[in-house]
């Protein structure tokens, strides 16, 4: 069965807070130690999306399998044509594709919405899945910050990755 990538409504919100719920509680790819209730998600969802940026679900089997989104890299004038990206694929969909599908769409939203420059920034070092995947789609490996981030115990670094957006990405401002 194919993957349906689709803009993120309010109604699946639920989905989203449990995928990420698991993220916080049982991994270290994100440095946030409480899980966010739905309510918070959901403002979270709306901020992002009023700021122009795209929120995307991935659907299988009629069940919200991951999402994607991209925000504001930094808050200064000056990278607001840069963004970060973030991916999360539900326990149990993982290995089937739809992180790679669910980022090649954004990369084209991105794209579509004039961004330029597309960050990936990796909580943990030791996550080869999400370096193979940002690599897959043209990230760039930048730079590593030793001992960054303070979860569950442990230390931890933070890899950045980079890829430029749209055929023009590189070619100076006009």
């Amino acid at each position: 069965m194919a993957t349906l990538v689709r803009a993120a409504t309010d109604a699946d919100i639920e989905a989203i807070t449990a995928i990420y719920a698991a993220e916080v509680r049982d991994f270290v790819n994100t440095y946030e130690y409480d899980a966010p209730d739905a309510a918070e998600m959901l403002r979270r969802m709306h901020a992002i999306l009023a700021g122009g940026y795209p929120y995307l679900v991935a659907e299988l089997e009629g069940q919200v399998a991951g999402y994607a989104y991209a925000s504001s890299f930094r808050s200064r004038i000056g990278y607001r044509f840069t963004v970060e990206n973030s991916v999360y694929v539900a326990a149990g969909w993982q290995g089937r594709g739809i992180g790679s599908t669910l980022l090649q769409c954004l990369i084209a939203e991105c794209e579509a919405r004039g961004f330029r420059q597309m960050v990936a920034v990796i909580g943990e070092a030791s996550n080869a899945a999400s370096i193979r995947l940002h690599e897959r789609h043209g990230f760039r490996h930048i730079g590593t910050f030793p001992g960054i981030g303070l979860k569950q115990g442990r230390w931890l670094d933070t890899v950045f990755m980079q890829r430029p957006l749209g055929p023009d990405a590189t070619a100076p401002a006009g």
